[in-house]
């Protein structure tokens, strides 16, 4: 496969209406200290994940997975056993056994398509961690209105405790969404982060072209992809991709901040902020393409940064 070899940079918005895209323990949308609502970036990775295994070939290793016997999750040392076999010994002895332990794990577990896009962390019969060169980041709800309700819902079961009041009853219970929200997740992608692992393990587990076209699928598709109950009304919305020319060093900041959805009746998508971010003199040179994946049935753009390909999401 081509080794992708260049960086870039984009924002993946997630549009949430009467929905809980990412509820916190106590099942209420999550809210930063200031009142605005926010996603984790494990949310939006679960999406990818999720899409990845059901719509690809590809080996996903970061996701649950349950015993037959038990239908209890399987631990990191059960997951590997299911995708590469027996945990190895390692050759020789003491510290050299160990790392030796090491390298075979790292190789088999670089042929995930999740870990060579997102790293992880392995704490099992070895410790590993593992920097993947895509980095997203919270998701925050750009939209200025961010209400959250709640309502009750009742259960078909009566409650089990026995000689409490309410024993032959059936339950309720609460459950709480947010009216409307965009929430805006910046990215970037640094194929170095994963070269010192490659060399390492001793492969060719690159990032090639191939892995960062399944990526931009889960980020086009993946929130829409799954449905539940809770996230019925969470869809993807806008994927921008930013990439660079092939040897550029160009460090670009978050997105978040830069991309607004306005009040309006339209609820445009205004990017006028990475649109002046880009226009800058020195980035120019540095820019390859300039990607903005979108339903234009649904969504408006104001705004473009010069020189953006409109496709559809």
């Amino acid at each position: 496969m081509t080794k992708f070899n260049k960086r870039a940079y984009g924002a993946a918005i997630i549009k949430s209406i009467n929905s809980n895209y990412n509820a916190d323990f106590t099942h209420q949308p999550r809210t930063l200290p200031d009142g605005r609502v926010y996603a984790t970036d494990k949310a939006l990775k679960y999406l990818v994940r999720n899409y990845l295994i059901h719509e690809t070939e590809e080996k996903i290793f970061y996701y649950k997975t349950f015993k037959e016997d038990t239908l209890n999750p399987k631990s990191l040392d059960e997951t590997y056993e299911k995708h590469f076999g027996a945990i190895p010994k390692g050759e020789g002895s003491g510290a050299a056994k160990e790392a030796s332990k090491k390298k075979e794990m790292l190789s088999k577990i670089l042929t995930s398509l999740d870990v060579r896009l997102f790293g992880g962390t392995y704490a099992g019969s070895t410790n590993l961690s593992m920097h993947g060169p895509v980095q997203i980041t919270h998701g925050i709800n750009q939209f200025v209105r961010g209400e959250i309700f709640s309502e009750q819902i009742m259960s078909p079961f009566r409650n089990s405790a026995e000689g409490k009041e309410d024993s032959a009853m059936t339950t309720l219970g609460t459950q709480s969404k947010l009216r409307e929200g965009h929430y805006v997740h910046s990215i970037s992608v640094n194929p170095k982060n994963l070269e010192t692992l490659t060399t390492l393990s001793g492969t060719d587990n690159h990032l090639s072209n191939a892995d960062i076209d399944k990526l931009k699928l889960g980020l086009r598709y993946g929130a829409t992809y799954y449905n539940s109950a809770a996230k019925a009304g969470t869809d993807n919305e806008l994927l921008l991709w930013v990439e660079l020319k092939e040897g550029s060093k160009l460090v670009l900041p978050s997105f978040v901040e830069l991309v607004k959805v306005l009040d309006t009746d339209k609820r445009e998508i205004d990017l006028g902020g990475v649109q002046k971010l880009l226009a800058q003199d020195h980035l120019k040179g540095e820019i390859e393409k300039v990607e903005i994946y979108y339903n234009k049935a649904i969504s408006t753009i104001i705004n473009k940064p010069e020189g953006a390909i409109e496709l559809d999401l």
